[in-house]
């Protein structure tokens, strides 16, 4: 698949995971449409990437969302990456943070798609990727607003497959594992396979570029979290969450 002159609109893309994959599909071609809470960031984002252009959004404002897809117009892509993070426990339940990982990582993503995928269908072409994680593949202790909202991410991108087999439109979900942004400086626990976001970028561009649905990586820390759908309750727990 090439991106030359195709038009993405990638939304979550003023730093990190975002930022490094704009910058690759910028290098192959592809006329970007960057979308952040964050218009300084974006700014300066942009001023990196010639001919990209900035549109600041709040994904969990559904009015701003379809203002934004209609300033936009047609595209030929959309890429899911926008996600906010909060280290959660459940015996130290933060309501308006676990309600904010909801609405943005998950909610937010079906408001971008409400927004962007009649006007696939109706033409019959088109290409959707969204971001999931490895920890959306099984319950983690302290991750209840993330890992549940990543969860919910993946299980969508799904059904959208499933739905959308033969439409000609491509659906694809990238589940990364650990990657070194500002997301996971929240973290006080050791991160194995930690990747750059410039790593994580290039495994989602060989996911795009090819025809397979999903791809988690790093590949073998993503076997342990695969593996560990087929753990009996009692194992999986006493491994994962030991008390």
């Amino acid at each position: 698949m090439s991106f030359s002159g195709k038009r993405y609109w990638l939304v979550g893309a003023s730093e990190g995971l975002g930022l490094a994959l704009a910058q690759q599909m910028h290098s192959a071609g592809a006329s970007l449409i960057l979308s952040a809470r964050s218009a300084e960031r974006l700014d300066a984002a942009c001023a990196t990437l010639s001919g990209a252009i900035a549109v600041p959004l709040d994904v969990s404002d559904s009015a701003a969302v379809t203002a934004a897809a209609a300033k936009i117009g047609p595209i030929d892509g959309m890429i899911w990456l926008a996600g906010v993070y909060t280290p959660m426990p459940a015996d130290r339940l933060d309501v308006a943070a676990f309600a904010q990982m909801c609405d943005v990582n998950f909610t937010g993503c079906a408001r971008v798609l409400g927004a962007v995928l009649p006007a696939m269908v109706a033409r019959g072409s088109g290409h959707i990727v969204l971001t999931g994680s490895l920890s959306g593949f099984r319950g983690l202790p302290g991750a209840m607003g993330y890992q549940a909202s990543k969860a919910g991410v993946m299980a969508l991108a799904e059904c959208l497959y499933a739905d959308l087999r033969g439409s000609g439109i491509k659906v694809q979900v990238a589940n990364p594992g650990f990657i070194r942004t500002r997301l996971t400086d929240k973290n006080t626990f050791a991160m194995p396979f930690l990747m750059e976001p410039d790593e994580a970028a290039s495994h989602m561009m060989t996911l795009m570029q090819g025809r397979a649905f999903k791809k988690s990586f790093p590949t073998v820390f993503s076997w342990l979290f695969r593996l560990s759908q087929f753990l009996p309750d009692w194992a999986y727990y006493r491994m994962f969450a030991p008390k």
